[in-house]
């Protein structure tokens, strides 16, 4: 039997080679990802000045919201360079060092936008529920505590994952087929046995956004029964009309993401190219379609956003 000595055991670096089958296409596929991403930076950093300078939007949910930002953010940030460098400038090498720092931060703000969605469904839920008592429950040492919380559980939950890769002696090919470092698909490069990095790669951080889910749910259940028990049609429609925007975001984030993961691990007839170019997808189109969502569907961010636009038109 091959032993490894791990503590030394530093592999060289992998190639990405982009998504399989349109390698010809890379440079015009690029075009419109670095718009969309230019998109995504420039409406979250908008959202961002916002929230910060507009007193008005000093409150517990525009809190949540500049999390979500930041968060979606370094989710796109983490892959979407990469990605353009290997579609324009052919730089498919990246070290491990490189391969795990990219896919900790993509794991890592996937599992904590999940937490901050689920932390706005307990806002909405005490802002419609207990209107009276919103204040005195979010207060910012609470939304403090909620965001370090959420924070340091999603780090303690992929930070293993890295561990799990390090562990692993890579003595095959080094080709990733794919435009960034994702765990599974790094560790089935390995010489070694990886039922560990399956397992915990993919049910802990996949169980855990379920978990979220099902308390997102339960939060809009009581938020629905609620909102039904007012007594008038204007009342309703306005309880609903602040929950619209965070919805939709909901479904935007949850729907791609799940759809992504039961395809790459039980979607055998899905091809591959499919497969990675959706996944680029994803960490693109959620986050430039968050700051638009929001501001459209948000009276507050709409109103400081065309004064905003309208005093730089005037200057």
């Amino acid at each position: 039997m091959v032993t490894f000595n791990l503590s030394n055991y530093n592999p060289g670096p992998f190639i990405l080679v982009g998504i399989p089958g349109l390698e010809q296409c890379h440079l015009w596929i690029g075009i419109p990802f670095c718009i969309i991403y230019i998109v995504a930076v420039v409406g979250n950093c908008i959202l961002l000045y916002l929230i910060a300078v507009e007193r008005s939007l000093h409150e517990s949910m525009f809190s949540f919201l500049a999390m979500l930002a930041v968060s979606i953010l370094v989710l796109s940030t983490a892959g979407v360079p990469r990605t353009l460098s290997i579609f324009w400038l052919g730089a498919q090498e990246i070290t491990f060092p490189g391969c795990l720092t990219q896919m900790f931060f993509l794991r890592y703000s996937f599992v904590l936008d999940s937490a901050i969605l689920m932390a706005m469904a307990f806002d909405r839920y005490v802002a419609i529920c207990s209107p009276l008592r919103y204040t005195t429950i979010l207060t910012p040492r609470t939304i403090i505590k909620i965001a370090v919380g959420i924070s340091f559980r999603s780090f303690c939950i992929i930070l293993p994952v890295v561990f799990l890769l390090t562990r692993l002696p890579f003595c095959r090919t080094r080709i990733i087929p794919h435009t960034y470092c994702e765990h599974i698909g790094v560790a089935r490069l390995a010489c070694a046995d990886i039922s560990v990095n399956i397992w915990y790669g993919f049910g802990v951080p996949i169980m855990t956004v379920i978990s979220d889910v099902i308390l997102i749910a339960v939060s809009y259940s009581l938020i629905l029964r609620a909102v039904f028990r007012l007594p008038s049609r204007d009342a309703r429609h306005k309880a609903l009309g602040t929950c619209g925007s965070h919805v939709c975001v909901i479904l935007m984030f949850y729907t791609p993401a799940f759809f992504s993961i039961l395809a790459h691990r039980f979607g055998h007839n899905v091809s591959r190219t499919f497969h990675i170019l959706f996944a680029n997808l994803y960490i693109v189109i959620p986050p430039a379609l968050n700051p638009i969502v929001y501001g459209v569907k948000t009276k507050q961010i709409r109103d400081k956003v065309i004064l905003l636009f309208s005093i730089k038109a005037t200057e």
